[in-house]
């Protein structure tokens, strides 16, 4: 990390309900220029627990009391589910601080654009753990695409991970990392269309459902999406319930019009390319040739992201995977929705910002 200026940081985290996410309060670990000086949780074991695995010197019950103690540069706000967020955020926003934010943002446009707006009026950044964009392996994929390995990119296929999870809420949890990613490679979204279904039948209001976490409203069993790009690439989204394969279905292929790139078991899986224009699978010759490349896990995205949030903050820039591009990947999962509710394509960005479930709940919609 170049620079003089140090930093504090905290984190806020809740026991319980949401606890410390996919440990984003241990991202700073051996940090340079930064000083991990305070953990906040409502939880007394929970608080006692994290001040131990951080090396904070105080925990504080209540997180507000902290960022007025504290002062801090850096926040962690930490729980998975998301009923805290905009709340906690927004905190730290007031209080001057750069946030690093659990997946997902929020559960609603509106509650997204709060923060946003929030962030962009105090002059501070808001990261968000999309860990995969930050890695080194995502990182050279996107060089492979710009260098014009497989030629123009002309369409994505995402895939869930199909599990007991399928359909909504593989696509609320895991989807969300795969729409930041494919708007990572190729950009905006224009518009896209879905179709959500729960057992075979279009979904209705008696398919709405909590997450086995609290991350919003989420209906169906089977979701098939289809994006399209500003730049004319294509997106597909796929995810069914219970499907064989143990989740090693997780990843994407990324399609060109000389070779295609695939990616599986999420960014921190393995990654091969197919050199030829034409996938020919009965031709010997024509393989997949996997690609060698630097390797980290999916945890280590964290401390990459905390240290692109720094950098971020002292250049005055969107972090790799900030508050906009989170709320970009809301909105290709909540736009999911939208087609399926009115049978028509959704322009983004979307008018209607609440959670098109809402609607459908409290307007009956079919």
């Amino acid at each position: 990390m170049p620079g003089q200026k140090r930093y504090r940081a905290a984190a806020i985290g809740r026991t319980g309900k949401g606890n410390y996410g996919h440990g984003l309060h241990l991202a700073y670990r051996g940090m340079d220029r930064v000083d991990f000086v305070a953990v906040a949780d409502p939880d007394e074991a929970g608080r006692r627990k994290a001040a131990e695995e951080t090396g904070a010197a105080r925990a504080y019950a209540d997180y507000r009391e902290m960022l007025g103690a504290e002062t801090p540069d850096i926040v962690s706000v930490c729980p998975r589910w998301v009923d805290c967020h905009e709340e906690m955020v927004l905190a730290c926003v007031a209080a001057g601080c750069h946030v690093y934010c659990e997946k997902p943002l929020a559960a609603s446009l509106d509650s997204a654009d709060r923060m946003v707006a929030a962030a962009e009026v105090a002059g501070v950044k808001i990261a968000v753990a999309h860990q995969g964009v930050y890695l080194p392996q995502v990182h050279e994929i996107k060089r492979m695409l710009d260098a014009g390995r497989i030629g123009p990119v002309q369409a994505i296929y995402a895939c869930g991970k199909q599990d007991r999870r399928g359909g909504g809420e593989d696509m609320a949890v895991l989807g969300t990392h795969l729409f930041n990613m494919m708007r990572f490679f190729v950009g905006d979204v224009a518009w896209m269309s879905a179709h959500v279904t729960a057992d075979g039948r279009e979904i209705g209001p008696e398919d709405m459902r909590e997450a086995s976490e609290p991350i919003g409203w989420i209906a169906g069993d089977c979701v098939n999406s289809y994006f399209a790009f500003q730049n004319g690439a294509s997106g597909f989204f796929v995810s069914r319930a219970n499907q064989p394969g143990n989740g090693q279905s997780y990843g994407m292929d990324i399609v060109g019009r000389d070779g295609r790139i695939a990616m599986r078991g999420g960014a921190a899986g393995s990654v091969a390319v197919y050199p030829h224009g034409l996938w020919a699978p009965g031709d010997a010759s024509q393989g997949w040739t996997p690609v060698e490349m630097a390797v980290l896990p999916l945890g280590e995205g964290n401390r990459l992201a905390v240290l692109d949030l720094i950098r971020a903050a002292e250049e005055d820039r969107e972090p790799v995977s900030g508050a906009r591009a989170a709320r970009a990947a809301l909105e290709m999962i909540l736009g999911a929705y939208a087609s399926q509710l009115t049978g028509a394509r959704v322009s983004f960005p979307m008018v209607d910002r609440t959670h098109p479930l809402e609607r459908l709940r409290n307007e009956g919609v079919k």
